[in-house]
């Protein structure tokens, strides 16, 4: 066991500080999300991510408010929907997000996926000119591949900051994690902890074994390995009030070299989880 950790460490790029455990808000609706979203902050998350497909960010909003956390402190992450990243429409679909987030700005704005009839250069430069224009203090992409990671930071005129894409044990992503980290940006997971059901990361025996050596939960584990690699931001989601301060507890303990690889090893080939119509063809 190593050291205790007060607070949560931050991944740096290109000027953004990004706490390194986010708070997922997919798919958290109404009160629900909004009590969440204020769980999280009290217990001490300083990154919440959320996109205007999730349809949730008025309750996200409502839930940053009612908290007691200053706005500043804060490092907050919504997403543009493929069907708006044009030009013109995403500037307005940024511009819709801060009116239902009751923000003036986010500090992330993200191009949640690409879209095969508008063209990467195009997105690209309507997010530039958003971040322009004030609407987001940081600019980056969501689950680019790494032809189309080249492509987009081939044609910002603003630095690009973030790549989040779908990441955990059972899923290897070297090829996408070493493209972005290359260009100095950081790497969000999302679905950090693979899937929930009896047959996902959580349910490996070798979770179960570093788990008890550690005296932690499995969830812990997974998020404290993604925490020990560089880069790397974690998004786990719950709604469940005890579950969302374990998962922020992962600051006092360290795992090995052997426990890193013994996790690592755990990929296997069709364990994507998301996988939505017009997806990328992925690395």
């Amino acid at each position: 066991m190593s050291r205790a950790v007060s607070t949560c460490p931050v991944v740096s790029a290109h000027g953004a500080h990004i706490p390194a455990i986010g708070f997922g808000t997919w798919p958290l609706k109404d009160e629900v999300c909004e009590i969440a979203v204020k769980t999280a902050l009290d217990v001490g998350y300083r990154h919440i991510d959320t996109a205007a497909m999730y349809g949730n960010e008025a309750e996200v909003g409502r839930g940053l408010r009612a908290s007691n956390v200053p706005r500043d402190q804060i490092f907050l992450t919504t997403k543009v929907w493929r069907d708006h990243i044009a030009e013109g429409d995403l500037q307005r679909s940024a511009e819709k997000s801060l009116k239902a987030l009751g923000v003036p700005h986010v500090d992330l704005l993200l191009i949640h996926w690409p879209n095969e009839a508008i063209s990467v250069a195009e997105s690209i430069k309507a997010l530039c000119d958003a971040k322009r224009r004030g609407l987001a203090k940081h600019i980056g992409v969501s689950n680019h591949t790494t032809a189309l990671l080249a492509e987009a930071l081939g044609a910002a005129t603003e630095p690009l900051v973030c790549n989040q894409v779908e990441y955990h044990p059972h899923l290897k992503q070297d090829k996408i994690i070493a493209a972005t980290r290359a260009a100095g940006l950081a790497v969000a997971a999302y679905c950090p902890l693979g899937r929930g059901d009896t047959g996902g990361v959580l349910a490996e025996r070798a979770v179960a074994d570093i788990a008890k050596a550690h005296g932690k939960t499995g969830a812990q584990v997974l998020l404290r390995w993604h925490l020990q690699q560089p880069g790397i931001v974690a998004i786990p989601k719950s709604a469940t009030p005890a579950r969302i301060a374990e998962n922020f507890q992962v600051f006092d303990f360290e795992l090995t070299v052997a426990e890193m690889a013994a996790i690592s090893a755990l990929s296997k080939p069709g364990s994507r989880i998301v996988q939505p119509a017009g997806a990328p063809k992925w690395d």
